[in-house]
């Protein structure tokens, strides 16, 4: 069989997916989520972000927000846009040693 000139020939669709391989943040991914870590990691985050005052931090942000736009001139993802960055540096380091902690732990207890 010739192929053409102007293009090589089409790989097999079979071949590359037996390739790829996961790469080792979905695997990490795929291992908390099974294990149900990840719900119990999402949950404690829950809780201490409830418990330090940045639930609340956050909401208020959000009302200013509206109320300085107007209530009918904000989208949630005007308000995802504005919120994200200031909740992402707000966030505790002490919330975040602990989560980072417990990913460790799990991490090495998943490897033995």
């Amino acid at each position: 069989m010739r192929n053409s000139v102007n293009r090589p020939p089409t790989p097999d669709d079979t071949a590359e997916e037996e390739e790829k391989q996961p790469t080792l943040h979905e695997t990490i991914n795929i291992k908390l989520i099974e294990s149900g870590e990840k719900e119990r990691l999402t949950e404690l985050l829950r809780e201490r972000l409830i418990e330090c005052g940045w639930k609340d931090e956050m909401k208020a942000l959000c009302r200013a927000f509206i109320k300085k736009k107007g209530r009918n001139n904000v989208t949630v993802d005007d308000l995802v846009h504005v919120i994200t960055p200031k909740g992402r540096v707000s966030i505790p380091d002490s919330v975040k040693a602990e989560l980072l902690q417990r990913i460790r732990s799990f991490l090495v207890q998943a490897v033995v």
